[in-house]
């Protein structure tokens, strides 16, 4: 998911063992303002999960429908998603949740404004609030049309940016602890995408983890499928099935006579409640 939103859809033009699903209500205690909403029992995948640009064809999920894989990120909206996703349907969210995959819904959301390139959507200290509100409550409603349901995770694609700047970094944080909040109020699940020496870092380490997301995807490229072994911070955080770690990219691999560029995750983490 490097440089996702402006390069990733060049950069694919250009160049375990299966996991199981399990109903629990990990990553609940780990956020905040929660306690007063009854919560839909979280649904959890732990095994090999893939994502890339564009959804694939169902024919395409059919043929990768192997058991290497079981679980597969979609990017459900955002100003700054980088791909198109003429795939990406309730009709096809239905499908491919029939096969068995569990889907892994993917925000693009607006972006740091120290961050290097350029973005359509950007986080300023004056927007930060009112922009983590309207795009918490976009993604929503794209989830839901999706036939994502109530208590299913939004992992917020946050890309890497310079922590340092304090104005910068702290402007990011306001976003999404907005974003997350606006998630809540419709019962869905706060996740976030991002660098371990950066936008990760920031939301691990942060001091107040008021409002910030409950389950944590860190991009480590280390191509070690784990989430514990390489866990960058305090083995107390993100426990109870709240951690995914994106360990390889750029990945081209053939299944089932089908080739896709992916980058592999490790997951232990909720996925979407569908059917």
């Amino acid at each position: 998911m490097s440089d996702h939103r402006q390069s990733r859809k060049r950069r694919y033009i250009t160049w375990g063992v299966a996991g199981v699903a399990v109903v629990a209500g990990a990553g609940v205690a780990a956020q905040t303002s929660m306690a007063a909403t009854t919560w839909p029992a979280q649904k959890t995948f732990t095994g090999r999960a893939f994502d890339t640009c564009a959804a694939p064809s169902l024919t395409a999920m059919k043929a990768w429908h192997t058991g290497f894989y079981g679980a597969a990120a979609v990017y459900i909206g955002g100003k700054n998603r980088g791909c198109s996703q003429p795939n990406l349907t309730a009709s096809w969210v239905k499908s491919v949740s029939t096969l068995g995959w569990k889907l892994i819904p993917l925000y693009v959301g607006a972006q740091p404004s120290c961050q290097t390139g350029s973005s359509p959507e950007k986080i300023t200290a004056a927007t930060a609030a009112s922009l983590g509100a309207a795009d918490g409550a976009d993604a929503v409603a794209k989830a839901s049309a999706l036939g994502m349901k109530a208590g299913s995770p939004v992992y917020l694609d946050m890309e890497s940016y310079d922590i340092t700047n304090k104005a910068c970094n702290d402007a990011v944080l306001t976003y999404v602890r907005s974003f997350d909040k606006a998630l809540r109020a419709k019962t869905y699940r706060s996740g976030y995408y991002g660098f371990t020496s950066s936008s990760a870092k920031a939301v691990a380490t942060a001091t107040d983890k008021t409002d910030l997301p409950g389950n944590l995807w860190y991009a480590l490229w280390d191509k070690s499928n784990t989430t514990t072994g390489d866990w960058p911070w305090g083995a107390t955080q993100f426990t109870d099935h709240s951690r995914a770690h994106q360990y390889m990219v750029n990945s081209k691999e053939t299944i089932g006579g089908v080739t896709i560029t992916v980058d592999r995750d490790a997951w232990d983490a909720p996925v979407a409640i569908t059917g």
